[in-house]
C-alpha cells in the first residue's frame, strides 16, 4: 500500500488550530478555532490532490476526506 500525502487540521502546540502537511517542518497556517483551519485546509488540499485529515484536542482522528487519487473508491462509483 502506498503512502498517501495528506494535510492535517491539529491542535497548534502554542494553543489554537494548524493545518500542516505531513513532512513539513512548519504549519502552514495558525488559526485561533478549528473551524478557521478547515475552511483554510479543504482548498488546499482539493487544489494539491492530497488526504485531509480532520483531528480532536485529543489528536485523535474525527474526520478524513480524500481529494486525491482514492485508491479504495466505493463499489458504486467504479
Amino acid at each position: 500500500m502506498t503512502k498517501r500525502d495528506t494535510h492535517r487540521v491539529m491542535p497548534h502546540k502554542d494553543g489554537g488550530w494548524q493545518v500542516k502537511r505531513d513532512g513539513a517542518l512548519k504549519a502552514s497556517h495558525h488559526t485561533s478555532t478549528k473551524k478557521e483551519a478547515e475552511l483554510l485546509a479543504r482548498p488546499i488540499s482539493r487544489n494539491q490532490e492530497t488526504e485531509l485529515q480532520i483531528h480532536g484536542k485529543d489528536m485523535k482522528i474525527q474526520r478524513s476526506d480524500s481529494h486525491g487519487n482514492d485508491p479504495f473508491p466505493p463499489k458504486d462509483k467504479k
